[in-house]
């Protein structure tokens, strides 16, 4: 459903995605789709999250949900999508009064039950043009990976997924191949490690496995809609275990992007780390 009325938001029903049409062109004139997951009950982010959403966050006076969009218009993407949760109606208040920040945007509504990321696309799945490749990104990471790059390396490679990595610091990796594909991930606290694509006997001793940070930032092609399903996801999941699950028989790559600036907003202390970087 998609409402054009500003003075009212639209309800569809029990936990299924509604829309919220902002401002004036068509839907489908802005380009690609991107979607922004902003449903987390942002718990590391207290005690702003005690009567906030993490996306209301603010960042030298521009909240985290209007930067991310403001992010994808500068890469021509004006279509987007925005899953809520945790004070959803503050989100949804914010796109009304803001006329979306210029963009089209619709909601997803994930009030009822908190998807997380794989599950909250999947339930987003009507909103998404069908056949059409998109981008997923989170709202608490602030970046300046050049989309326009990744999609370019994404259709070089000719992959499923493609995802914006660095070689920064991380408490978990994505593992990677000698050419970027996706082979596992790790977790650097427990040294726990899940292993998508094993190093093969004449591989053991002479290669290893790269490590890198996800940087959240994702292309995807329309047809992870119908893998997802066909993997046996349902209801909530995260994107970390789609991609694990799927790498042994789809290209799951890595864009190396190190160099580029990102911030994890995670926590209140992160936000002075951030207005350091994003005026």
């Amino acid at each position: 459903m998609t409402r054009n009325n500003k003075d009212s938001l639209a309800e569809t029903g029990e936990n299924s995605p509604l829309a919220v049409r902002a401002p004036s062109f068509p839907l489908g004139a802005g380009g690609m789709q991107g979607i922004i997951f902003s449903a987390g009950l942002g718990t590391r982010f207290k005690p702003w999250t005690d009567n906030h959403p993490k996306a209301m966050a603010l960042v030298n006076g521009k909240s985290l949900l209007q930067r991310n969009i403001e992010y994808l218009q500068q890469n021509g993407i004006r279509d987007v999508i925005v899953n809520v949760h945790h004070f959803a109606e503050q989100i949804e208040q914010a796109i009304v009064e803001n006329d979306g920040w210029g963009s089209n945007v619709l909601v997803s509504d994930e009030r009822d039950l908190l998807l997380e990321t794989g599950g909250g696309l999947l339930h987003a799945k009507e909103l998404f043009e069908p056949g059409q490749r998109f981008i997923s990104c989170n709202v608490d990471i602030l970046t300046d990976l050049d989309i326009s790059q990744l999609l370019a390396f994404h259709q070089e490679k000719n992959a499923l997924i493609s995802f914006g990595v660095t070689n920064r610091t991380s408490s978990r990796n994505l593992l990677f191949d000698e050419n970027n594909r996706l082979c596992g991930w790790k977790n650097n606290s427990t040294g726990e490690e899940r292993i998508s694509i094993p190093l093969s006997a004449s591989e053991n001793s002479s290669k290893t496995r790269s490590p890198k940070a996800y940087s959240c930032v994702v292309v995807f092609e329309y047809d992870i809609f119908r893998l997802i399903e066909e993997a046996g996801f349902s209801g909530k999941f995260s994107l970390i275990d789609v991609y694990l699950k799927l790498a042994p028989d789809h290209l799951i790559m890595g864009y190396d992007h190190s160099g580029d600036r990102l911030v994890d907003v995670g926590k209140p202390e992160s936000v002075a780390v951030a207005e350091a970087l994003f005026f």
